[in-house]
């Protein structure tokens, strides 16, 4: 499928719900709802022959009751209803049909799967498109198509291609709390016409879309897809996810979207050739793309370190060297300046910086960052906010200390051309505990940091494995 096709078929002029429902618990309500909650400009044809209005908009018997074109049809009928849908939607002229209707080939059933491609023959026949069956559609808030409550209806310049439809809904909630926006999400089931490669295809040249995220169970053509990942890989950095690695997973990957998972060792080696990242689980998919969104290009692995306290600090070298970033001694020309300034422990401070010892010494970690950021021996900065620290130790005074630390953070981010990381743990509140103001302050700061576009990640490791990634990405593309 060519990039102008499925441009067209993502800006309709008219929706369809076929299958819209009062029954709140229902999809069918879902997508009606979506599509006025999140502004769909265009017409919006309810069908459902029961009820006279639903979410406030009128209703239409059948599809043949529609007074105008449909450009594209949102399908929540019955697996059995699919054929006298698609014939009566042909008539309307529909140029796509998103099937979250599912009971087809993942099934593992003959009739199921016979009924699926019976499906398909009758589409391309009327030359209508699918999506789907068995997903979750299109989330393209620009255009007001939302497959999810309380999603961010503005958008930004990560684009996501999903087999799994609540994996893609949950993902696109945990991600904007990191601050990340898409511009389209495509979950697509089991790919029954169109396929990853065609959505992937079309991500390269979508000018509003400047990375990629794939979730992917098993794909249908493995030489189709090797071509066209390496070539979006050049292009732009393309982030991938592969679901069904083991015996398990496997065979929840068929039950789920029938799709085979393949071996996974062949699949790593295939996305490490084409040039392209891969993600183990969903929180790293997050941190990778806070990485690429918020990070300028990191060409180096030499990190400068601000650890917290000593114990931090430690464990913090750990985790970036065993992540492959370098953390170097401090430089000794940045020694001599410190001992210059009059800081009593410019022989004993160290990389990463124990905040423990820095107290009275004439120096403080901001100036540390300062140093290390006008330095060419560090790549990278990374600090530790500490907010643990300060939820534990911290006199109510220094405690709202917090929030000038985090402004003092976003300013050296504008200082300096490097890649700047800051680490602001996420640890869970229990009952009793929400209603402390100190957590109030902490979940200000974070939002903060956040609002800023500042790379923020909750630990050391989670940040540096991102970081590393990043690097070799591009490093790979000279």
């Amino acid at each position: 499928m060519s990039f102008q096709e499925l441009e067209t078929i993502l800006h309709p002029r008219s929706v369809a719900v076929v299958g819209a429902s009062v029954n709140t618990f229902s999809f069918g309500y879902s997508y009606a709802h979506h599509l006025v909650e999140y502004g769909f400009k265009g017409p919006i044809y309810l069908v459902n022959p029961n009820y006279p209005e639903i979410v406030g908009l009128k209703t239409y018997p059948s599809v043949r009751d529609i007074p105008g074109p449909v450009d594209f049809a949102i399908s929540c009928v019955n697996a059995s209803q699919v054929t006298a849908m698609l014939e009566d939607l042909a008539e309307k002229n529909v140029k796509c049909v998103h099937l979250y209707t599912a009971r087809f080939s993942e099934t593992g059933r003959q009739d199921a799967a016979e009924l699926e491609q019976t499906v398909l023959t009758l589409a391309r026949r009327k030359g209508i498109r699918l999506i789907g069956p068995n997903c979750m559609g299109v989330y393209y808030p620009q255009m007001g198509l939302s497959f999810g409550f309380n999603l961010p209806k503005d958008s930004g310049p990560a684009g996501m291609i999903s087999q799994s439809g609540g994996g893609a809904s949950g993902f696109v909630h945990l991600a904007s709390l990191r601050g990340i926006r898409f511009s389209k999400v495509i979950s697509y089931g089991n790919g029954l016409d169109l396929t990853e490669c065609d959505y992937l295809d079309y991500f390269i040249q979508d000018r509003e879309t400047k990375i990629v995220l794939l979730y992917v169970e098993g794909v249908k053509d493995g030489r189709r897809f090797f071509d066209t990942l390496s070539r979006a890989a050049r292009v732009k950095p393309v982030i991938v996810m592969k679901g069904g690695r083991g015996q398990a997973g496997s065979r929840m990957t068929f039950s789920h979207t029938a799709s085979l998972a393949g071996s996974f060792p062949v699949w790593e080696a295939l996305v490490k050739q084409a040039g392209a990242v891969s993600a183990g689980d969903f929180d790293e998919l997050i941190d990778l793309t806070v990485a690429f969104r918020f990070l300028p290009q990191v060409t180096g692995k030499r990190v400068g370190v601000i650890g917290g306290g000593g114990g931090p600090s430690v464990i913090a070298a750990e985790e970036c060297e065993e992540s492959g970033l370098e953390v170097i001694p401090i430089p000794q020309d940045m020694r001599k300046e410190l001992k210059d300034r009059g800081v009593n422990i410019w022989d004993w401070i160290s990389n990463p910086v124990d905040l423990s010892i820095v107290a009275g010494s004439g120096v403080t970690d901001i100036d540390m960052l300062h140093l290390m950021g006008k330095h060419p021996a560090f790549d990278i900065l990374m600090a530790n906010v500490n907010e643990w620290v300060f939820m534990t130790l911290a006199s109510d005074e220094r405690f709202l200390g917090m929030k000038n630390q985090v402004k003092n953070h976003i300013s050296l981010r504008d200082t300096y051309p490097k890649p700047f990381v800051v680490i602001f743990g996420e640890r869970g509140v229990i009952t009793g505990e929400q209603d402390n103001w100190r957590w109030k302050v902490i979940a200000e700061a974070r939002e903060e940091l956040i609002g800023a576009g500042m790379a923020t990640f909750p630990t050391f490791r989670r940040a540096a494995i991102a970081v590393r990634k990043v690097q070799e990405y591009f490093a790979g593309l000279d």
